[in-house]
């Protein structure tokens, strides 16, 4: 009787682990989730800012020539499987680039006042919003994560199978004073 006893609690504890095991991939592949589907919407918002230089070459070679080095200067990350950092690094490098765009912009009236340049600038906006959505969607699902990694005993078991916390993306607060047409 005693082995019987012994056995199913044996049983019910490998079927718990089994069961947090579970769980924990589920959620870090939540976390994993999120953060490709902000670098998808980084990668579009490069594509835009990219026809943007080619609107700007019709008006002002020099310029968009310029910008052109300094974007292929600064090639944001497309990796399968992007990290926090990657994601931050890729949002300093889009912010400078589309910061200059817009510089560039405010010194040819004819371009700003195209109808090309202000749908260009309506699709980044878009792209911008998409982005700023998704990394509070990453946010939220890490905060999920990172409270089963560390509540106990969910965290002795995760300890066991390697999951850890996980990092958050950093607030960007230069995008308080990013420009709006």
């Amino acid at each position: 009787m005693t082995l019987i006893i012994v056995i199913a609690v044996v049983a019910l504890l490998v079927l718990w682990v089994i069961g947090v095991q579970n769980k924990l991939v589920k959620s870090d592949e939540f976390c994993n989730n999120a953060l490709k589907q902000i670098n998808v919407q980084q990668i579009s918002r490069y594509d835009a800012l990219q026809a943007l230089i080619k609107l700007t070459r019709e008006y002002a070679s020099y310029e968009a020539d310029t910008l052109q080095k300094i974007v292929d200067a600064r090639k944001i990350t497309s990796s399968p499987a992007p990290t926090a950092a990657d994601i931050d690094a890729n949002e300093k490098v889009l912010g400078e680039i589309g910061a200059k765009l817009i510089a560039v912009a405010e010194a040819y009236p004819d371009l700003k006042a195209s109808a090309n340049y202000q749908q260009t600038m309506k699709d980044i906006k878009d792209y911008e919003e998409n982005v700023r959505l998704s990394r509070m969607t990453y946010n939220d699902t890490v905060t999920r994560f990172n409270q089963q990694v560390r509540s106990f005993p969910t965290s002795a078991i995760a300890g066991i199978l390697g999951f850890a916390k996980r990092d958050y993306l950093a607030d960007d607060v230069s995008k308080k004073d990013y420009p709006v047409i």
